[in-house]
């Protein structure tokens, strides 16, 4: 059973209009196929225009394409955004500096144990450095650490309390252990000085929070390399709709236009680290070292850029997080031309399973989802260029050094 649609707080006025698939329609050359058969591709869209005052106030204008939260997708590293808010919030409650070692038991045979990191400065692991790995190359195994650190049932109803009531998270990612045992999160300790600061019990989250009702999708799937010739069953899944996650990025990047209540309580450091990663390239980072020489700049950067591995402008950024899995393929991303003043919000999400398959590996990101995204953004970014605006944004707040 999916959860019902929240309304989104009065600064985002959502345009019950055609804004999109007109704007689709004017370039058949990227959109024709697609648009031919929407439901097909799945494709849902949320567009936000950004207009400043003289006093650099933002007003925000918001246009849909196909949005429905009853109709299912799998978020795959979507998820991933808000456990670095909420991880970065619950240390901020506990008065933990967010680089203090974090240190990961086990009390259970399919949990894993963490007590260093290879990949950071002091080859210690810590919300930091997890949080900075997820941002930078989406990585699944720092999420399943912040996962365990918030915990099941904290995760989502710190959600819910915010009114990000379309999500359910309940799993780790990449990992075989099951429903059950995803409720069950590891024992964590933070230690600073060779002292323990705080220590954490392992934990069991009492609401089962499987969709009660099947969530069936697609026509076989792999496994055990026997294909099983029936729907896959997404009930037990995450599950995290397009428009908590285009409102969970306004609340990130314009926290003073939601509702005090719906905010994160995060510090402006907390916000700049974001910022930074959220649009960093990989090659541009000191720690993890391997990152230069494995990653290209549009590894994590579908919208405008579709993951090219061409060398990309230094002053168009993708502040976003993508996820793709199960042939689903998304970007939320606030995007902004720092020479051109130019700015705005832009997620979207498109099936790419031609076969129907699923856990077949043959899934049409290169040939349907990649060029999708391109074009979603070259276009929409092509609008923003020549509309006309009545102040120049200062776009300061978001311009950040890439250092480290």
């Amino acid at each position: 059973m999916l959860l019902p649609l929240v309304s989104l707080p009065s600064t985002a006025q959502f345009q019950a209009d055609n804004f999109i698939e007109k704007l689709l329609k004017k370039h058949p050359e990227r959109f024709a196929e697609l648009l031919k058969d929407p439901d097909k591709y799945q494709i849902q869209i949320l567009y936000t225009k950004i207009d400043r005052n003289r006093k650099n106030e933002p007003h925000f204008t918001t246009h849909r394409y196909q949005v429905d939260n009853s109709k299912y997708f799998y978020p795959a590293s979507t998820v991933k955004l808000p456990a670095v808010a909420l991880a970065f919030e619950k240390l901020n409650k506990l008065g933990i500096d967010k680089d203090t070692p974090m240190l990961t038991g086990a009390e259970r045979p399919e949990q894993i144990a963490v007590k260093s990191d290879s990949t950071s400065e002091n080859k210690l692991p810590s919300v930091a450095h997890y949080a900075k790995k997820i941002l930078l190359v989406s990585d699944n195994d720092a999420f399943n650490r912040l996962y365990e650190f918030i915990g099941q049932e904290e995760f989502n109803d710190s959600l819910h309390k915010k009114g990000f009531t379309n999500v359910r998270i309940t799993h780790r990612l990449d990992s075989p252990i099951g429903p059950e045992n995803n409720r069950y999160t590891n024992p964590i300790r933070f230690e600073k000085d060779g002292k323990v600061v705080f220590e954490q019990p392992a934990k069991y989250a009492a609401k089962e929070l499987k969709s009660p009702t099947p969530i069936l999708i697609g026509k076989g799937y792999m496994k055990d390399n026997v294909l099983v010739n029936e729907p896959f069953d997404f009930s037990a899944k995450n599950y995290f709709a397009l428009e908590d996650q285009h409102r969970l990025l306004k609340t990130l990047f314009f926290p003073e236009q939601v509702p005090a209540s719906q905010r994160f309580n995060l510090t402006p450091d907390d916000y700049r680290f974001m910022y930074q990663y959220m649009s960093q390239f990989p090659v541009e980072t000191s720690f993890p070292e391997h990152y230069t020489d494995d990653y290209y700049d549009g590894y994590a950067k579908f919208l405008l850029f579709g993951a090219t591995k061409t060398r990309l402008p230094r002053h168009i950024r993708l502040f976003n997080k993508v996820g793709d899995a199960y042939g689903f393929l998304l970007d939320n991303a606030y995007i902004a031309d720092f020479e051109k003043g130019i700015e705005f919000m832009l997620t979207a999400v498109i099936y790419c399973n031609e076969d129907q398959v699923f856990n077949d590996d043959k899934y049409d990101y290169d040939t349907v989802g990649f060029p999708f995204m391109t074009n979603l953004g070259k276009t929409i970014f092509e609008y923003e260029v020549n509309r006309k605006r009545a102040n120049r944004p200062d776009l300061s707040r978001f311009e950040v050094e890439y250092d480290k």
